[in-house]
Parts: C-alpha cells; sequence; structure tokens
C-alpha cells in the first residue's frame, strides 16, 4: 500500500499530480521546474510512484520534501495511479503532468483563472515544445480510420502532420481553441467529478476521459497560455515493444466504447495487416516514435 503523506490534506486552488516509473532524473526535472513557478494561487504537488527500481521514491522524499508522495508496491499502471492523487488531494483544479516535462513559460495563474471564468469548460490543454524548442502537436481529433491506417502505413510526412491526421494546423496553436482531446503529457483537469478509467493501464486515458466529458456536456479547450516542454516516451521507451502492443489494446478498448461495430471491424482490419508488416520489419530496424 502507498505510504499516506498527510491524513489532513489542506485545500488548494490547484493539485499539480505527476505519475513517475523508473525516470528519476527526468522527475528531478520536472518537479524543479514546477516548483519554480510564480503562482499566486495556492497549489501542491503529488508524486504517486509506481514501484520505481530507479530510486526515484527516495529522491522525492531526500530532495522535495514539500511534495506530497504515493509510493506504491506495484506498478498500478497511469490511469489508476493519477487517480489516487486525485482523490487523495484537496486542489479545485489539477494540473496533470507526466514526468519527462518541464515547465518552460507562462503562467499556472492565468490557467487556473481562465477555469473560473468558463465553468462549462472540463479540460485545459497547453502549448507543447521538444527538448530543441521545436513545435509539438498537443491538440487531436478524437481518432478514426484514417488515424489507424497512417499510423501504421505512413505515406507521407505532411500527411502525418496535417488535419487528415487529426491533427490541428499549427497556426491554430496561436490562439485558444475548442479541441476534441490534448495529449496526456500536460493538461489542467476541473475537479468535475469524472476520473481517469482504471482499465487503461496505459495510452488512450486522456482520450477516453475527454470523450466522456464533451458526452456530458463540459468543453475540452487548447490555451497557449503555458509552454511545456515534452522529451516524449520518457518512460515508455524504455520497452518499446511491449509498449507498443499495450498501446493497441487501449485503442482497441476505446474503439468498443465509442463507436460502432462497423468501425471496430474496419479497424481490426487495419491493424492486422498493418501489425503483420510491423511485426516481419521489427527486427531489422528500431519502432517510430508514436504520437497520438
Amino acid at each position: 500500500m502507498p505510504r499516506n503523506p498527510s491524513q489532513e490534506v489542506p485545500p488548494t486552488d490547484l493539485s499539480v499530480v505527476v505519475v513517475s516509473y523508473n525516470v528519476r532524473e527526468l522527475l528531478r526535472s520536472c518537479l524543479t521546474s514546477v516548483l519554480a513557478q510564480p503562482v499566486e494561487h495556492s497549489f501542491d504537488v503529488w508524486v504517486v510512484d509506481n514501484a520505481s527500481s530507479d530510486g526515484s521514491a527516495d529522491m522525492v522524499r531526500r530532495d522535495f520534501p514539500s511534495v506530497k508522495l504515493l509510493a506504491n508496491e506495484r506498478n498500478a499502471g497511469f490511469a489508476a495511479a493519477n487517480n489516487q492523487a486525485i482523490r487523495a488531494s484537496k486542489g479545485r483544479h489539477l494540473l496533470i503532468l507526466n514526468p519527462d516535462t518541464e515547465i518552460r513559460g507562462g503562467s499556472l495563474d492565468r490557467m487556473i483563472d481562465y477555469l473560473d471564468r468558463h465553468p462549462d469548460v472540463a479540460v485545459l490543454g497547453c502549448r507543447l515544445v521538444y527538448p530543441d524548442g521545436s513545435f509539438q502537436h498537443s491538440c487531436f481529433r478524437f481518432p478514426g480510420l484514417t488515424q489507424a491506417f497512417l499510423d501504421l502505413f505512413p505515406i507521407h510526412p505532411r500527411l502525418l502532420d496535417s488535419p487528415v491526421n487529426g491533427r490541428y494546423p499549427r497556426t491554430d496553436y496561436e490562439r485558444e481553441m475548442d479541441i476534441d482531446h490534448c495529449l496526456g503529457a500536460c493538461f489542467m483537469l476541473r475537479r468535475t467529478g469524472l476520473e481517469f478509467d482504471a482499465s487503461y493501464f496505459m495510452y488512450v486515458e486522456e482520450i477516453d476521459l475527454c470523450w466522456r466529458l464533451r458526452r456530458a456536456g463540459w468543453k475540452i479547450r487548447y490555451l497557449p497560455e503555458l509552454t511545456v516542454l515534452h522529451h516524449a516516451g520518457g518512460s515508455t521507451r524504455q520497452t518499446p515493444r511491449p509498449m507498443r502492443e499495450q498501446l493497441f489494446r487501449s485503442r482497441r478498448q476505446f474503439n468498443r466504447r465509442a463507436h460502432s461495430w462497423l468501425f471496430n471491424v474496419a479497424w481490426e482490419a487495419i491493424v492486422r495487416v498493418g501489425r503483420a508488416k510491423e511485426g516481419a520489419a521489427w527486427g531489422s530496424r528500431a519502432p517510430r516514435r508514436i504520437s497520438l
């Protein structure tokens, strides 16, 4: 069982939640960036360590005494671990943050204020960049058959980076906009009573959550008020092939919830052919980075 950091957790405006697994130094950089933010609103920081073997939990206890740590004895998965901190924390709003991220600019205060002024918005996505400062997509359409096809049969790079593949135009990122879902690396979440579906062990949790929130009448928005560096795959690249398998299991689970039987039949056909091609080539090359 995880250690309970406190029986009495005071309410705050924001609880920052980081779920970590064997990425100690990335986690250190992430927490350093969070605690360095000039935030006027009250906030606290929660780390759920999913049974890391690299000393991550000890590092948090030693170097970040103000951070509330939930140290799991087994890897509970990303969704379930986030829910642990969501339930234990008392923030009016939540910042869901991957451990391979660093806040580089912008204002958490303006994100909090935006949610306070817009009671119909449940999720706020933010601006993501790669370590070299280059643009990274953080907003997406809900996945369809075309996206499944292009992930397995990447015909042309321009198609992969286009609305055909569920991407929003890069120029749209200069302003706030309605979106289907944001990447789970970093987003602010209103405490609505809806949590992550813990039946997802890894991947697609944020898509499923945004889909359920939209069905319940909430808005999902992108706001260019926060810039976050995202290393992309800091945890999952440790075991690329099992994580690739997990990705398709999670996509299948979401499709069965969100789409018709005909969609699922077509999706399974695309995946069957694509995975056969991918399996034949796996031994001769490194797997591609996956971007949802």
